[in-house]
């Protein structure tokens, strides 16, 4: 099996050859710890990532047209899986904002990026950023968006090379994914209107998410349709990605029956879409406690949930008999990695590949991959995971 058919069967409770081998990514500073401690530098990067920057896996989907940092070294060193790449279409703000530094300080600047949003960065890219303001305020900066950013209009979100990518895809033996980040019922309001911003929606202004939601529903089944009336003979999908982040450490950010009122309806139109061309594969990315929203989910078709945050109480073992049924991937607790302690370490590993047998698990840690986790830790925590899926056995 290559990793495509190896997706497909894995995802589908259908019996497979063995497990795939993935991580969902790691953070700059990671991979820049990992090349100073013996991380061969074969490839590289195409710029020195900062600490909080992300360097996708296999898991995580990314598309080739893009400034993207997509990890090669880590995946060659441990002999990785092929992993996914989704769509190149601009399925979120486009055209882009300008990128504007705003002020200049001796340590740090306000700009305003790509994505519209304002934000506080240190020059020395330490640390997280600190949103300042998000581009959508009011009902008239939402619609001006909608006007000018938000138009499904395919042949224009399509990178230059698209052309030469349709023939690779074509005879692609990785999985392809149509959806990105940031594109969600939950994430992309919050994208628009910062977490905070949103939240005060919810309840003072619950018409204006109720319109973002159903234009954003319309936008990308527009957007998908075109693609997919365009290039389905040419190109099998083989999932859909939503991208969420809609929980934090104890549940989640909104309330079970705000999403059954705001956000279900729209799930239901898109993931019907989905399946309606063949798409039977639904993954969303969702990080924190989620316990409660996924038999939300499931009932809005959804068929898969990553990357279960074992700090945050999400237990694979314990998911998988809650729900039988559901796509999994992720669930390794990072904590044991960070302390370096080999039998915690061979614990966990025991703990969440008796369920790989089963089928629709795919195992690796349980977020990106951390820079305090040393390349010694890390190269034997996938050593012992590879003998684990592919024998058994701990040698």
């Amino acid at each position: 099996m290559n990793a495509r058919e190896r997706f497909q069967a894995i995802m589908r409770f259908e019996p497979f050859d063995r497990c795939l081998e993935w991580e969902l990514g790691y953070w700059g500073g990671t991979v820049n710890r990992w090349y100073q401690e013996g991380l061969p530098r074969v490839h590289g990067l195409p710029r020195l990532p900062p600490i909080a920057d992300c360097v996708f896996g296999e898991a995580q989907p990314w598309r080739q047209a893009g400034p993207f940092m997509v990890d090669r070294d880590v995946a060659a060193f441990l002999g990785h899986d092929a992993g996914i790449q989704r769509m190149p279409i601009e399925a979120y703000v486009y055209p882009p904002f300008e990128v504007r530094i705003l002020e200049d300080h001796k340590d740090m600047q306000i700009l305003q990026d790509d994505q519209g949003i304002v934000k506080r960065m240190y020059k020395d890219e330490r640390g997280m950023p600190e949103f300042v303001r998000h581009p959508v305020q009011s009902w008239a900066d939402w619609e001006t968006l909608k006007a000018e950013r938000l138009q499904p209009n395919l042949a224009e979100r399509l990178p230059g090379e698209w052309p030469s990518l349709v023939e690779a895809y074509s005879h692609a033996d990785y999985p392809l994914c149509l959806g990105s980040f940031p594109c969600g019922f939950y994430g992309t309001p919050r994208q628009l209107m910062g977490f905070e911003g949103l939240s005060i929606a919810l309840y003072e202004d619950r018409r204006l998410v109720g319109d973002m939601l159903n234009y954003l529903t319309d936008f990308w089944i527009s957007l998908y349709d075109q693609f997919l009336s365009a290039y389905s003979d040419r190109i099998q999908i083989d999932h859909a990605h939503i991208w969420e982040d809609m929980s934090f450490f104890s549940g989640p950010l909104i309330s079970p029956a705000l999403f059954r009122e705001l956000m279900l309806p729209c799930y239901k139109r898109l993931t019907g879409f989905f399946r309606d061309h063949g798409i039977d594969i639904i993954l969303v990315d969702t990080d924190g406690n989620c316990w409660e929203l996924i038999p939300l989910f499931l009932e809005g078709g959804v068929t898969g949930v990553y990357p279960f945050e074992v700090a945050a109480g999400m237990d694979v073992v314990e998911v998988r008999e809650a729900y039988p049924r559901l796509q999994m991937l992720g669930g390794i607790d990072k904590r044991p990695l960070i302390a370096g302690d080999r039998a915690a370490i061979d614990a966990e590993l025991r703990r969440v590949v008796q369920i790989v047998p089963q089928g629709g698990y795919v195992p690796y840690v349980d977020h990106n991959v951390p820079p305090d986790i040393s390349w010694e830790t890390f190269v034997y925590y996938r050593r012992r995971l590879h003998s684990l899926l592919t024998d058994g056995s701990d040698a």
